[in-house]
């Protein structure tokens, strides 16, 4: 079976991305580890900046992510919350029922994010000793069990590898019938096989667009290989370095690049144990490609990502506002349906983000949308 390719779209969603305190590659962090103003006044200014979505990530270290959504659901209005979650810390009929409850208190806005995870040390600081490939295996059990606990009308039990339980009956369910959203992050084949089974939407790393491409068919591949006749969608994650002129954008990327250079901020990742490579296939992609060039097509910028040792989407384009929602065009182009922004300096970006970037790339796109049907009456009126 071959999935066909989706047109082009006429929308996209964009995804920021939170934190509760103020911290980045290029600032040490301040205040304390939770700050609620501070998380408050950041997911607010999202919101007002017309994001679809945030993200609220996940490590060994960082504050728990359902809480943290319940607090911005709490003052927010419509902000969608995107919560990335580890399958394999807490039994999937317990995580199916967390995340249905705070759907239904926040009327549907809950999406799951799922990251199987790719760095053992990581892992084992929360007690995981399986290996890579026992991970996705376990990852491919624990989401067909959630979508069953979050469309069950009945009673089911279920015994496989990892996971074993009798009669679960949930008495909650997500706000809509369709469930919770699932998004799915990796690089690797087994990420590709398992999250082109499971993933409504598919998140990559902000790759040039060849390689993204590449991934694009390899997703699409994996979900046909699974039986299924509709693609996941594609999310791209970029940190956007603008400015008023291309002369005054190089300036501050060039600033940043020696911020983070110096040590002065903080990763999201740390490499752990002295690597001088990190083990998962996300950051090894976004090393490779920094490692053929520092600049590649329209205005992907790969020295972010060297200096930060790529524990996470680190690849900046680099520009004016028209440049860079230009370049994010061309990756709705080549089928991606989400665009994840996050910035070095991330209140501020985000600001500037909803003031300057995502109005230019929504009018485009329905600018596209409102013309493509004349252009089609006009060709076939001229046969």
């Amino acid at each position: 079976m071959t999935i066909p390719a989706p047109s082009p779209a006429s929308s996209v969603e964009f995804i920021g991305m939170i934190e509760t305190q103020e911290v980045s590659e290029t600032r040490p962090a301040t205040g304390p580890a939770i700050d609620p103003d501070y998380t408050t006044r950041f997911a607010r200014a999202h919101e007002d900046a017309g994001f679809d979505r945030i993200l609220i990530g996940y490590s060994s270290a960082r504050p728990d992510g359902p809480q943290v959504a319940a607090h911005v659901a709490a003052r927010t209005e419509r902000l969608g919350l995107l919560i990335a979650h580890r399958p394999g810390f807490v039994a999937p009929t317990l995580a199916a029922r967390s995340f249905a409850t705070l759907d239904q208190f926040t009327g549907g806005r809950v999406a799951v994010h799922t990251i199987t995870g790719g760095n053992d040390t990581e892992q084992r600081k929360d007690g995981d000793y399986l290996d890579k490939e026992e991970r996705y295996d376990r990852t491919d059990e624990y989401l067909g069990i959630l979508r069953t606990a979050w469309s069950a009308t009945e009673p089911f039990s279920h015994e496989g590898r990892h996971y074993r339980f009798e009669d679960y009956a949930p008495q909650v369910l997500p706000f809509r019938a369709s469930g919770i959203p699932l998004y799915f992050g990796g690089s690797s084949e087994a990420a590709y096989r398992v999250g082109g089974k499971h993933a409504d939407t598919f998140a990559l790393w902000g790759e040039p667009l060849a390689e993204t491409a590449e991934q694009i068919a390899s997703v699409r591949a994996a979900a046909a290989a699974a039986g299924r006749t509709e693609p996941p969608g594609i999310s791209v994650s970029f940190r956007p370095i603008l400015a008023p002129t291309e002369e005054l954008a190089w300036e501050r990327a060039h600033r940043i690049l020696d911020t983070i250079r110096s040590g002065a901020g903080r990763p999201f990742f740390h490499h752990q144990n002295g690597e001088r490579v990190p083990p998962n296939a996300g950051s090894q992609r976004l090393l490779a490609a920094a490692a053929k060039a520092d600049l590649h097509d329209r205005a992907l910028w790969t020295p972010t990502a060297s200096a930060t040792g790529a524990g996470g989407n680190t690849t900046a384009l680099v520009g004016t506002p028209e440049t860079v929602a230009q370049a994010l065009l061309d990756y709705v182009d080549i089928g991606v349906t989400t665009l994840l922004i996050r910035g070095f300096d991330p209140l501020d970006d985000a600001i500037d983000y909803g003031r300057h970037l995502l109005p230019l790339v929504r009018q485009e796109l329905a600018h596209r949308a409102a013309t493509a049907p004349s252009a089609l009456t006009t060709a076939g009126s001229a046969r």
